[in-house]
């Protein structure tokens, strides 16, 4: 066994750019899930995921004999030394999350510790509760009869992804978060984040698990603030690309640009999810937070002002251009245009989608399931010919900054354009209106 060879346990989103980046750092990595086609396309070495570049990295590790996967829990233990959880943790329908993954995943590694005699290394990738780090170790202490920073660890491990960049942003996170209060687990950790370009933060195991959620509450307020600066713009007749532009420049006291571009909602699985968590978090400890709290009516706001925005040309056939909440993905989990796509069927209108990476026949596991039990009818209206979507359609809603629906305005003038992610700084087509600008 190598010194860091490592068990990833979920092959989903995190758990397979974690396989390709670890990997691809030199370290022996097993997936571990319990769906068998997952596995078998780690083995077959290919990614379980739409991302940019986890196909190759995939790919590459699997050559180089450093990936391989199996539903085998018991013996991925014992093969290394290190057991990394990124299963998932969906949100409850009262703000928490449903830990169950992780404590049949906890459960299932400390029945594979009970054969094993040295020491052991598990880190919580997944974003979790506050105190599910300790529970995790009750469950594996129990499970495995051995004595919890004696034989193993527990490190609270909080991943920063986005989807779309989530390669990049693995090799470039800001910080690399690890808390646990035992030093040879943290130390094992920093040394397989040691080729990883950023400082790597020891700290306190509530403070790691609380850290996401509070990064992406402040990300949704910044979208939502954006919003709301775009709108008001648009009613005075101001460019608020401009304005967020000249705000952004102040990096000493407005922080990061990123988030700070008027447009659509936000959606997707981690700013709502974390968001509803926080709030949980407050309210379950008597807090009011108004500030907190008013983040999801604004961007609930901001899907309306997309819906009367559509509805206000007066054309019943709507071709829609991108359905994930993201472009180069395929996740469409709080998707905001979803939701508006739905409200204009509820209303009688004629749509038309496409998206390339929404490809029925390739999608597994949660979106597979989410596009099967949520909304089965949306998936007969996706089209795999874009030009047969614009033909069909009066007005055409762009969702996604894609370089191809950019050099449609020009090319239709005759078409009703509305730009949800500005594609365009100067648009030239007269039938064409943004969102915020």
């Amino acid at each position: 066994m190598e010194t860091n060879s490592i068990s990833i346990f979920g092959l989903g989103y995190v758990g397979c750019v974690s396989i390709g980046c670890l990997a691809k750092n030199g370290h022996k990595v097993i997936g571990v899930d319990v769906v068998q086609h997952k596995v078998d396309l780690i083995n077959n070495g290919k990614p379980t995921i739409i991302e940019k570049d986890i196909d190759t990295i995939i790919e590459e590790g699997h050559k180089a004999g450093r990936i391989s996967a199996t539903t085998d829990h018991i013996q991925a233990v014992k093969d290394t030394n290190v057991s990394i959880i990124c299963v998932g943790t969906p949100s409850t329908g009262n703000g928490h999350l449903n830990l169950d993954y992780i404590y049949k995943t906890a459960q299932g590694i400390g029945e594979a510790l009970k054969g094993k005699d040295s020491f052991h290394v598990i880190a919580i990738r997944s974003t979790v509760l506050l105190g599910t780090n300790e529970k995790v170790g009750r469950i594996i202490e129990e499970a495995s009869g051995k004595k919890r920073n004696v034989d193993f660890a527990v490190v609270s491990n909080p991943e920063f992804l986005r989807e779309g960049s989530a390669v990049k942003d693995y090799y470039n996170p800001a910080v690399t978060v690890i808390g646990s209060e035992n030093e040879k687990a943290l130390d094992i950790m920093a040394d397989i984040y040691s080729k990883v370009d950023a400082p790597i933060e020891r700290t306190d195991v509530r403070v790691a698990e609380i850290i996401k959620y509070v990064n992406n509450s402040f990300h949704a307020l910044k979208i939502t603030f954006a919003n709301e600066v775009g709108n008001i713009c648009k009613r005075m007749g101001i460019d608020s690309h401009k304005v967020m532009d000249l705000f952004c420049k102040d990096t000493h006291l407005n922080i990061s640009p990123y988030y700070f571009k008027p447009g659509f909602a936000y959606g997707g699985s981690c700013l709502p999810k974390d968001l509803k968590a926080l709030n949980t978090i407050a309210h379950d400890a008597y807090l009011n937070s108004p500030v907190l709290e008013s983040i999801e009516r604004s961007n609930q706001n901001q899907k309306r002002t997309a819906f009367e925005l559509i509805t206000s040309k007066g054309r019943k056939k709507v071709g829609i251009l991108g359905l994930s909440f993201k472009k180069g993905t395929d996740d469409l989990r709080y998707s905001p245009i979803v939701e508006v796509t739905e409200s204009l069927l509820g209303k009688g209108y004629e749509i038309c989608i496409f998206d390339e990476k929404v490809n029925l026949s390739n999608i597994t596991g949660t979106n597979k399931h989410y596009i099967e039990t949520r909304i089965p009818h949306l998936s007969k209206l996706l089209k795999s010919d874009l030009q047969e979507v614009v033909e069909s359609s009066e007005v055409l809603v762009i969702s996604q900054n894609d370089e191809r629906f950019r050099s449609l305005i020009d090319d239709y003038p005759d078409k009703i354009f509305i730009d949800l992610v500005r594609v365009v700084e100067e648009p030239r087509n007269v039938n064409y209106e943004g969102l915020g600008w």
